[in-house]
């Protein structure tokens, strides 16, 4: 939402919360401020942030660099201690936290209450790598010497995270690159800053040193580019758009920094004539509709066998007409708001796109305005039939309550359409065949391939990540995340008391 000068009488009675700087609060040099509304009732202010710029960047990356030398000296199993702590507190404070967020991004509470397990379940993981981080030892080939490998923490890591998942996507980022000893500058997404700032905080209070992680809250423009720009910082974590990653990508470039980018998908789904409809429908549901269908992972295209395709569309859209749609902490309902006006004006946008190319609209497809949504930014589940591959509606990323559903004639075709686009993030399969689940799984050009469920549910021992668009080659999630967050060092210790020349001397 636009930064105003002057607060609202609701503004000036919610709290105000500040950037973190080297363990301390500090407003933003400029003074301005941004509102966080509840996309469900935007008569709801969740809080009020800083709008930073470079100036505020600069201030959070010093702090980081200062902390760096005693975090990286810290003993990694004491790093981790702190991760542990955290998980526990993150399980004591779950319901709060959940809560917080269902308000401030909307998704029902169920899954924002997953969103901090996920957080949980990461830093439990990354707490056991504080004993691990393995290197390698190996044979010299000289006598009286030897050689290992060694894992060292890159330096001042800037992270860029997402409004979707607000919690357990920067502990994506923040968990490994702390364990690994680097120091971090986080820009939560302006929809969502008051969930990072509780797992931040959630750190601090596990006994985090000052300045080993920062924030800095603010819009991609002001805040997010001089992070990326910025000299000191070390390396970049993305998590976004394809098309803000691909500048984000080439900064990072120009600057000699690694680069971690984690972007679209436009995930498709399979389901074979010898599939569970009963399972594919339920999976179908989740995969489309669960977060409202923002998530970089939803199940956006569903490839339907010609001989089952009218029978699973009866039952799919009947299915998707009883969802109910409100406010996410209502326990009754089942699909939550879209996170703010733009989402809901792409997702109207796509609609048109998709009727002009010829596709056939069963359900949806509108904004909810009546009384009970007056306030918010709901948004019909939708669902396109008769949907051709070439189709904008089957290529590009929603990020909404949208599907197309394809139809096609065999395993090979299904294959070539799953294929056919520039992302490569998600991709499942329905099929009681074990030869065609195996060929899929081989098959598939994407990071992640499910068989007998959706196209969402990734856990976080487990790389996370994509190929094509979606990715630029770097993993989140489990011991890859590592990879990012440290280089290897090789170390030599000749005790043979003589210049020993490697190759030269036999």
């Amino acid at each position: 939402m636009a930064t105003t000068k002057k607060k609202s009488k609701q503004a000036e009675k919610s709290r105000v919360y500040k950037n973190l700087i080297g363990g301390k609060w500090a407003a933003a040099h400029s003074r301005k401020t941004f509102e966080n509304r509840n996309p469900a009732d935007t008569g709801d202010l969740v809080g009020i942030f800083p709008a930073s710029d470079a100036r505020d960047v600069d201030a959070a990356v010093a702090a980081a660099r200062a902390a760096f030398p005693g975090w990286s000296r810290t003993p990694a199993p004491r790093r981790a201690e702190i991760l542990y702590r955290t998980g526990e507190l993150l399980a004591k404070r779950k319901e709060e936290y959940a809560r917080q967020m269902t308000r401030e991004m909307g998704k029902v509470l169920e899954e924002t209450r997953g969103d901090v397990q996920e957080a949980i379940d990461t830093a439990f993981y990354m707490a056991g790598e504080g004993r691990r981080m393995f290197g390698q030892t190996t044979p010299s080939e000289l006598p009286s010497k030897f050689a290992m490998s060694v894992r060292m923490p890159v330096g001042v890591c800037g992270m860029i995270a997402p409004w979707n998942f607000p919690m357990a996507i920067p502990s994506w980022k923040l968990f490994p690159a702390l364990v690994c000893g680097n120091t971090c500058v986080i820009k939560p997404a302006e929809d969502t800053p008051l969930s990072t700032l509780n797992l931040v905080q959630t750190l601090m209070d596990a006994g985090l040193p000052p300045g080993v992680v920062n924030i800095v809250f603010g819009f991609g423009p002001q805040a997010g580019a001089p992070l990326v720009e910025h000299p000191q910082v070390d390396a970049v974590s993305f998590t976004g758009s394809s098309e803000v990653g691909r500048l984000v990508g080439q900064t990072a470039a120009g600057l000699f920094k690694p680069c971690s980018l984690e972007m679209g998908g436009k995930n498709a789904m399979i389901v074979m004539e010898d599939a569970n409809l009963d399972l594919a429908v339920d999976g179908a549901l989740w995969g489309v509709f669960g977060t409202t269908g923002q998530r970089c992972t939803a199940t956006s295209r569903i490839l339907l066998q010609k001989k089952i395709a009218k029978k699973f569309t009866e039952r799919f859209v009947a299915a998707a007409e009883k969802l109910r749609i409100g406010n996410g902490l209502d326990k009754s309902v089942q699909v939550g708001p879209q996170v703010n006006l733009q989402q809901v004006e792409t997702s109207e946008r796509y609609v048109a796109i998709a009727l002009d190319e010829g596709a056939k609209l069963l359900t949806g497809g509108k904004r909810l305005k009546g009384k009970s949504y007056a306030t918010g930014y709901f948004f019909t589940p939708t669902i396109f039939a008769g949907v051709k591959p070439p189709m904008r509606i089957a290529q590009e990323e929603v990020f909404g309550p949208v599907v197309a559903l394809l139809e096609f004639d065999s395993f090979d075709e299904a294959i070539e359409i799953a294929n056919c686009i520039h992302y490569g993030l998600s991709t499942a399969i329905y099929t009681r065949d074990v030869n065609r689940a195996y060929r899929a799984m081989r098959e598939l050009e994407a990071g992640i391939t499910y068989v007998n469920a959706p196209t969402i549910g990734a856990e976080v021992h487990l790389p996370f990540g994509g190929v094509k668009k979606t990715g630029n080659g770097h993993r989140e999630g489990g011991n890859a995340a590592l990879d990012f967050y440290t280089h290897w060092k090789t170390v030599y210790v000749d005790y043979s008391d003589k210049l020993q020349r490697a190759q030269i001397d036999e």
